[in-house]
């Protein structure tokens, strides 16, 4: 495994202080001098690597947002008929979703603000394209809805942000069932009937 270099490990400490915050105290409660602070920096160092408190949100969100992209794609082929295509996305979401808890606040945190800026946001869809050229295909087919992406989103993924908040709240204990169930909801909000 490779040694993470000094200036690498300082900016991840930014990085992972910056969620903590923004996901337990929201932006506005997140100033730079508390990140500092968490990320044992001074606080001087976060303009090393962030311009400004906009810049960081909006760097953070961006690689999260990639990451969380690299998560939902990585079994999946584009060669996939529509429907395992999108279980093998759908299912690779909510792993992330449940299993890498914090980025998904973050991100559900993000999707929900003004903090982050028009290009970053736009920036950010792009990481979802082989989910919306699904869908597109989806509908050339006549397996899926014709309506606009977002709300397939909105219906499909969505949701998962609530159970990822039950999980977090000890509310429920979701298990393989509870995963099953919740995709073959969203896939039936979104399949057109025959």
């Amino acid at each position: 495994m490779e040694q993470l270099s000094k200036s690498e490990i300082k900016r991840n400490a930014l990085i992972k202080a910056t969620i903590c915050l923004v996901i337990n105290n929201g932006f506005h409660a997140a100033p730079m001098s508390k990140i500092a602070k968490m990320a044992n920096v001074s606080p001087g160092t976060i303009y090393l690597y962030f311009e400004n408190k906009q810049d960081l949100i909006n760097k953070v969100y961006l690689e999260i947002k990639a990451s969380f992209a690299k998560h939902a794609f990585k079994n999946y082929d584009p060669s996939m008929e529509v429907r395992e295509g999108f279980e093998n996305i759908w299912k690779q979401i909510a792993d992330f979703k449940l299993v890498q808890v914090e980025e998904a606040l973050f991100l559900s945190q993000c999707d929900n603000t003004p903090m982050i800026d028009e290009e970053s946001k736009k920036e950010g869809i792009k990481h979802l394209q082989p989910l919306i050229d699904l869908w597109k295909r989806g509908q050339e087919e006549g397996i899926i809805k014709e309506c606009c992406h977002y709300v397939l989103y909105a219906y499909t993924v969505y949701p998962l942000a609530f159970l990822m908040n039950a999980k977090q709240n000890k509310e429920i204990n979701i298990n393989k069932k509870y995963i099953q169930d919740a995709y073959l909801l969203a896939w039936d909000s979104i399949k057109q009937s025959k």
